[in-house]
């Protein structure tokens, strides 16, 4: 891999994305790195490939986590991005909850418009749809998905022209979500104040984020992308939507990604504010502070050496090892570990992955059928969603895999 970087392609982010501070501390350096989803045809000859520094900074003031460096957006989500979240059964599950408590919470009624941004194939507003009017915003092709399901989309970024859009033609919204998205976009303040302005006097606006104190707490580095300007704790997201005139009222920690937090958030006073919001900001205080953050880098090395030695010994021995799934941060481990097709032979997909008969960004390492893991049954197979081992690991097993398992975060280990 080429370092890279295409100055027109990216920025630096020298001031904090929310607060404007310039007092930032450098946490830690993951090296450069290409765009998680740049995927290429299995057989492309070898080329120059951009990547860009990986540094993740903290201030104080906001007790913001981000990214050193902005990559264009159309660089990081081009209209193929492969990325589907139907595909997830933590997401259906979380999406579907996340109805039920938002519907009786909000008493929702059916001329209601519900707004889904950063909807990608209507997976969370398929559960709204038949009770409430229902509209998605994502700038990927795979919206048109959303659309052969019945959901209606604008396949745009969330921006002023849209907004107006909107708002001419559907109304304001009772109830917007967001969720895996405020990692995502450029400038949340200005989405912020955006989505205040679409919302009712009475609207609710959902937020759902990796949480930081999940990720430092169970060393996901492999979370840390390109893709990812900011990593959220509650103290930030308060921050944030206070900052732009609505006020975070409830939240709760939720399974998804690896650990992450919902929000509810309104504009006016009309929703008493729960003491969840201030038992979370107690209990990630010490989590998230300068001394845990600089300790979480050393964890970081050790994690990343500790498993080198583990596969050593395990290639050491002849032995053969597949990758099981391709998720974004599978991208992050293998590039930042050093892993390569003569360590790791080739990445296992579901059918029906857009990833399947490319290779890994970064690397030659081929992702292919999930067919082959049960054909030629290699003795080990890495989890890159190391994360939902509990429910991979046992659906591999009765699919039929017969080897074993490498786990490879927080602390690298092999299950039988």
């Amino acid at each position: 891999m080429n370092n890279i970087k295409n100055k027109k392609s990216s920025r630096i982010s020298a001031e904090c994305q929310i607060s404007g501070s310039k007092n930032l501390e450098s946490i830690i350096f993951l090296g450069y790195h290409p765009p998680v989803n740049d995927y290429v045809k299995i057989g492309t000859p070898a080329d120059e490939n951009p990547s860009y520094p990986c540094e993740l900074l903290y201030c104080e003031e906001s007790k913001l986590v981000q990214l050193g460096q902005i990559v264009d957006a159309a660089v990081l989500f081009p209209p193929e991005y492969p990325y589907t979240s139907s595909t997830t059964k933590i997401l259906r599950e979380n999406f579907a909850e996340l109805y039920e408590e938002s519907s009786k919470m909000l008493n929702l009624k059916g001329d209601d418009l519900v707004i889904d941004i950063g909807s990608n194939d209507g997976n969370l507003l398929s559960n709204f749809k038949d009770g409430h009017r229902v509209l998605g915003v994502t700038p990927e092709e795979v919206g048109k998905l959303a659309i052969e399901k019945g959901i209606p989309t604008i396949i745009d970024y969330f921006n002023d022209d849209v907004v107006e859009k909107i708002l001419k033609e559907h109304g304001k919204a009772r109830l917007i979500t967001a969720t895996n998205v405020f990692a995502h976009i450029d400038d949340p303040n200005k989405v912020t104040q955006l989505i205040s302005k679409l919302l009712t006097d009475d609207g609710i606006f959902i937020n759902e984020s990796h949480y930081l104190a999940s990720l430092i707490e169970t060393l996901q580095y492999d979370t840390i992308y390109h893709e990812h300007l900011r990593y959220y704790s509650m103290a930030s997201l308060d921050y944030l939507l206070k900052k732009n005139d609505l006020t975070p009222f409830f939240a709760k920690k939720i399974p998804t990604h690896g650990g992450s937090i919902r929000v509810y958030s309104s504009k006016s006073d009309l929703q008493k504010v729960d003491k969840s919001i201030e038992k979370i900001k107690a209990d990630e205080a010490e989590i998230i502070s300068l001394p845990s953050l600089h300790k979480f880098k050393k964890d970081v090395l050790m994690s990343k050496l500790k498993l080198h030695s583990l596969l050593s010994s395990i290639k050491n021995e002849n032995k053969t090892i597949f990758g099981i799934s391709s998720p974004s941060r599978a991208s992050t481990l293998v590039n930042y570990v050093g892993l390569d097709q003569d360590i790791i032979e080739c990445i296992v997909e579901i059918k029906g992955s857009h990833k399947i008969g490319k290779y890994m960004p970064g690397t030659r390492i081929p992702v292919l059928d999930e067919d082959n893991l049960y054909d030629k049954q290699p003795e080990y197979a890495l989890l890159f969603s190391w994360h939902i081992a509990d429910e991979l690991i046992p659906k591999l097993k009765e699919l039929g895999y017969k080897g074993k398992f490498i786990v490879p975060l927080p602390e690298p280990h092999i299950i039988e």
